[in-house]
């Protein structure tokens, strides 16, 4: 017996694609926001968080979405489509850091926020260079640092895909592999020195952004090869073998125990720096990999059949649909909690991190469906216009 994945029809989008990034959504909310749920919902299914999903489903997304396109309308349309995709995505990146450089650092200083103040020290010390260069997705504060590496994937989406859909994905899956093998060992360190010493930058590393993205475009690229798969003129169904669902389900069975019950929590190895290397989730570290491979075998060998005998989450759905606009919401929540109350985690009680968590969830709620809304109006005018 195996578990399988059929190829997508032409018009087919996952709705339960959809509602799993809406899930991710919600576990970065409550990751970011500072309550006493942040730290028992950190990585809750093993030692891998949100953001290793919400990367892979996007990316599975854009192959599907975008290999669609460039099979029916040729490889211009796509390789155009990911440039406005690109362009959308900055645009959010702009205006969430306008929001942090003026409202955010405004409050943050009057009030002397500490939470404010180490999330934005470069900017505060260095306002022009880190408004310039923020602008220029070079310097990204914390918490801002997700959407510059989404614009790197989405430059780079297009003739990769290309590539792809002409040549076959083993040339690419080895050097993405590679790339990710050289990122372990200091590439982005050496490409900044070389950088630094070149241009004459101001900007420390470490105001770069806490992702390293020469090895998240592993996990990148690898689920822009799943999603195109599915579109593949000779596409086969996705079929696990019970051995390998199995193995997986005992490994994500094992992490989720070690994770929670284990005696570190989410340091997997303690005080151990060396060790924990091999879950770090900055650097994709390889054991962080095993982990989620070995849950996403588990989400794509039970998934159908538990998705066929569950109600659908409506509301995730909403939220995954929206996910940009939701992010940035959540972004803006998040960072007005810092601003007004601080990083403390305890700083409310129960009821209070109760009545925080609903309003947050509200809006990010209502930000789905009026864009959901708008998007539908667009799409029925853009209809009508196509008919006159």
């Amino acid at each position: 017996m195996a578990a399988a994945t059929s190829p997508a029809p032409a018009s087919q989008r996952y709705w339960e694609i959809d509602a799993l990034r809406g899930l991710m959504l919600v576990l970065m909310t409550v990751t970011h926001l500072p309550t006493r749920l942040t730290d028992p919902l950190g990585q809750p299914f093993g030692f891998v968080s949100a953001a290793e999903g919400f990367v892979l489903l996007s990316a599975f997304m854009s192959g599907l979405v975008y290999s669609r396109v460039g099979y029916r309308q040729g490889v211009d349309a796509m390789r155009s489509a990911f440039m406005q995709r690109a362009l959308k995505i900055y645009m959010a990146q702009a205006a969430t850091l306008l929001f942090l450089f003026t409202f955010i650092a405004a409050v943050g200083i009057r009030i002397d926020q500490p939470a404010v103040k180490d999330l934005m020290s470069f900017y505060l010390v260095q306002p022009r260079d880190g408004f310039l260069f923020g602008l220029l997705l070079v310097y990204e504060p914390a918490l801002l640092d997700i959407l510059p590496m989404y614009i790197f994937f989405m430059l780079l989406s297009p003739w990769v895909l290309a590539f792809a859909l002409r040549n076959g994905w083993l040339a690419i899956a080895l050097t993405s592999t590679a790339v990710w093998a050289a990122a372990q060992f200091g590439l982005s360190e050496w490409l900044y020195r070389i950088a630094a010493d070149w241009t004459g930058l101001r900007v420390p590393f470490h105001e770069m952004g806490a992702f390293n993205a020469y090895a998240w475009q592993f996990l990148w690229f690898m689920g822009l090869w799943l999603g195109a798969s599915r579109n593949a003129p000779d596409a086969q169904p996705l079929k696990i073998p019970t051995w390998l669902l199995a193995v997986a389900t005992a490994v994500a069975l094992y992490g989720l125990y070690w994770r929670h019950h284990g005696p570190n929590g989410q340091a997997a190895f303690g005080a151990n720096d060396q060790l924990n290397m091999l879950f770090d989730k900055w650097q994709l570290g390889p054991l962080r990999i095993v982990n989620l491979a070995a849950l996403g075998i588990v989400a794509i060998g039970f998934g159908p059949a538990l998705a066929r005998r569950l109600p659908r989450f409506h509301g995730l759905e909403a939220m995954g649909s929206a996910s940009l606009p939701v992010f940035c919401a959540h972004l803006v929540a998040v960072l007005m909690v810092l601003a007004f109350f601080g990083s403390s985690q305890t700083a409310r009680p129960w009821w209070g991190d109760a009545v925080l968590l609903a309003v947050v969830f509200a809006g990010l709620y209502a930000v789905a469906r009026a864009t959901l809304w708008v998007d539908r109006r667009k799409a029925a005018a853009e209809a009508r216009l196509k008919a006159s």
